[in-house]
């Protein structure tokens, strides 16, 4: 049996999506900023795509602006944001387990002279609200907070957040990193005082190389992509139409079958955690299992490496990660595991699964019944 838990990572494309990428790229492969027929027919796919987008957000499809994935995206809300508002101020918040998509550019505007304040988290992986409120101050021009936490699947209280950014700040804008809870999480950034969105496609079963970013249109953002002008101005480059299309195309399928998905991610996170609590000096990290995010869950197999659990998994064909997969191959002390307060013992055997839909219980049980097989071979060679 195959088990692949590594869907915070990525996620197999729907097979509906595959094939509309395939007839994109082979038959309707026209430049959509081209004024004959065939770019007419992919400008229109382009047009589709937001209007599908805005539609899941309630927002306006002039706000939905395409990306090459979530790190672009990251990077266009943090730094255009701050290029474009220096002369309001120079203060920004954020997290101190944010993904590297985040923490990288902020890192490079502190050198550019922004003051970067990184705010604490408690033992679940959350901010204190309370804390971010008393930071803000008249010079922050942004706050930025990911909604869910891409290694322990920890769940910000985004609505509360943005609302007391607002009443705090009113011109403090908000952006949030989606990238783990687009799909997962029903999204609606006007009622939650979300100025900025990042959303990325292969975590939902879309292409990857695809995303896009929601931006309100009273927001003041410089475009990082300069050439052509495609997207308003805003971001150039010929259109990624075929993984524009697919994104869209994943984005309707996952949300048409919302709640089933989810309950299914519920049922295979119940039935780990469940098993893991059952095996011997095995530490869960993260949220109490209703309060975090369906598809993650993080555990420390104390005694035995995270990269040779891996391995050993992978033999089996059962797919996980140490860590996360969106920054490279190589190993450092996790910044969210450091942050939650783990020790060095649990922070170097955590290992992450992920599920997605396509997850079934008798691969969770086929999981379970491997780790009760290698655990104690496993220990046996640590302690030699």
């Amino acid at each position: 049996m195959e088990a692949y838990l590594d869907n915070s990572a990525t996620t197999c494309v729907y097979q509906e999506t595959a094939d509309l990428v395939c007839d994109l790229m082979v038959n309707h492969y026209g430049n959509p900023s081209a004024m004959h027929q065939k770019g007419v027919e992919a400008e229109q796919y382009i047009r589709t795509a937001q209007e599908t987008l805005a539609k899941i957000l309630k927002v306006k499809e002039k706000e939905i602006f395409f990306t090459s994935g979530g790190t672009e995206s990251d990077n266009w809300a943090l730094v255009g944001t701050a290029m474009a508002n220096k002369r309001t101020g120079n203060h920004i918040i954020t997290s101190a387990i944010e993904h590297p998509a985040v923490s990288a550019p902020l890192a490079f505007l502190e050198e550019q002279g922004f003051r970067i304040t990184r705010l604490p988290v408690n033992k679940e992986g959350l901010v204190d609200v309370n804390e971010l409120e008393e930071a803000i101050a008249p010079e922050t021009i942004l706050v930025s907070i990911m909604y869910v936490n891409n290694e322990i699947g920890a769940v910000e209280p985004i609505g509360e957040i943005g609302r007391r950014i607002k009443a705090k700040n009113p011109k403090t804008y908000f952006h949030v990193d989606a990238i783990q809870a687009f799909g997962k999480y029903r999204i609606y950034p006007k009622r939650m005082d979300i100025d900025m969105l990042s959303v990325s496609g292969h975590k939902i079963h879309g292409p990857k190389g695809s995303g896009f970013l929601y931006i309100d249109e009273k927001v003041k953002i410089r475009p990082l992509i300069l050439g052509g002008g495609q997207q308003n101005g805003m971001r150039s480059g010929t259109d990624n139409v075929p993984g524009i299309a697919g994104l869209a195309k994943s984005a309707e399928i996952v949300y048409k079958h919302f709640d089933e998905q989810t309950a299914q991610m519920r049922a295979c996170k119940h039935r780990l955690i469940e098993g893991l609590r059952e095996l011997d000096d095995v530490v869960i990290h993260g949220m109490p299992e209703e309060e975090g995010a369906p598809q993650i869950v993080n555990a420390s197999f104390l005694n035995v490496r995270s990269e040779v659990l891996l391995h050993t998994l992978e033999d089996r064909q059962i797919y996980v990660s140490a860590g996360s997969a969106c920054s490279s191959h190589k190993r450092a002390g996790s910044p969210t595991l450091t942050a939650i307060g783990t020790s060095k013992a649990e922070m170097e055997s955590a290992v992450r699964f992920s599920f997605s839909e396509f997850t079934t219980l008798e691969q969770i049980e086929y999981t379970l019944d491997t780790l009760r097989e290698v655990l104690p071979m496993l220990r046996r060679f640590t302690r030699k």
